[in-house]
């Protein structure tokens, strides 16, 4: 068995006057927890589309456990569980019965221990006997999740899971994705939730204008692009601006700085010219500054 569970090469999509993947290359290799970042419009969606054999690509080859989502289209969808954006449900239906009915479109009968065990894991068991109707958004949303496990692919690409979730849901909804990734299956993530993306994901790629524009480890990331950041509280922004600083939302002065020995020359620098320092906070690398500068560099 091939170590990828999911193979992109030379894809290419258009609509149109608008090239919406343009030459895409990407592996996921399997047990990987893998981030899909990109602005809106960037093709992260016609990407997940076209895996999940919803788009045909223009040019190009995709595989999902070695096979070809166009070649050998039932087993690659086999292997794949797709948590959609868009809520979509059918209103006449419990949470348990639209499970049995989603077991059926893969050949799966006398499926409801499995079943439990995905209701339990989602905390929807109290809503089991519920109408799809009576159900919160959050809720509906885990539902998504319990469709695309339910026939135990190996392979699941969540396309913004937590949007419009509360809090202690999303959290929740994290603990089950995560022991699912350590059980074995390889985890494909699209978030706008950066700080998701961060604390989930062992490696992440970045699409814009259908490109990648970065692909690498998170560590290796926020290495190369982030810097750590110093805000400062002054009486006199105006000096700490000239010695380099920005104006932030909050009314301080924040500095880019490479390693900690910096910080004491800056303070240094900031006491020399009499800017007044009232208050100060160092603030660690993250991914959110680490995907402006790529989006903006690209």
């Amino acid at each position: 068995m091939s170590e990828l569970a999911i193979r992109i090469s030379g894809v290419c999509k258009r609509y149109g006057s608008l090239q919406a993947l343009d030459h895409v290359d990407l592996e996921v290799r399997h047990g990987e927890f893998f981030g899909l970042l990109g602005p809106n419009g960037a093709g992260k969606t016609t990407l997940i589309s076209s895996l999940s054999g919803l788009v045909r690509p223009d040019a190009g080859t995709l595989e999902v456990m070695g096979h070809d989502v166009v070649a050998d289209y039932r087993n690659a969808r086999r292997n794949l569980g797709v948590v959609p954006q868009e809520l979509v449900f059918d209103p006449f239906f419990s949470v348990r019965e639209l499970l049995r009915i989603q077991s059926g479109y893969f050949g799966i009968r006398h499926n409801d221990a499995w079943i439990d065990e995905i209701l339990d894991g989602l905390n929807l068991s109290s809503k089991a006997n519920q109408n799809m109707r009576a159900l919160s958004g959050g809720m509906k949303r885990r539902v998504l999740v319990a469709q695309a496990l339910v026939h135990r692919p190996p392979v699941i690409v969540l396309d913004e899971p937590t949007a419009g979730v509360d809090v202690e849901l999303r959290q929740g909804l994290w603990h089950f994705v995560r022991k699912l990734n350590a059980d074995g299956h390889t985890i494909v993530l699209t978030t706008h939730y950066l700080e998701e993306a961060q604390e989930l994901c062992g490696r992440i790629a970045m699409l814009k204008g259908g490109r990648i524009v970065a692909l690498d480890t998170t560590a290796n990331l926020l290495r190369r692009f982030a810097s750590h950041s110093l805000k400062v509280r002054v009486e006199r922004p105006e000096v700490a601006v000239a010695l380099g600083g920005r104006v932030t939302d909050d009314e301080r002065v924040e500095f880019d700085f490479g390693g900690f020995d910096d910080v004491e020359p800056l303070l240094a620098r900031l006491r020399a010219a009499e800017a007044g320092v009232t208050g100060l906070e160092i603030g660690e690398p993250d991914l959110e500054r680490v995907f402006l500068e790529v989006i903006n560099r690209a």
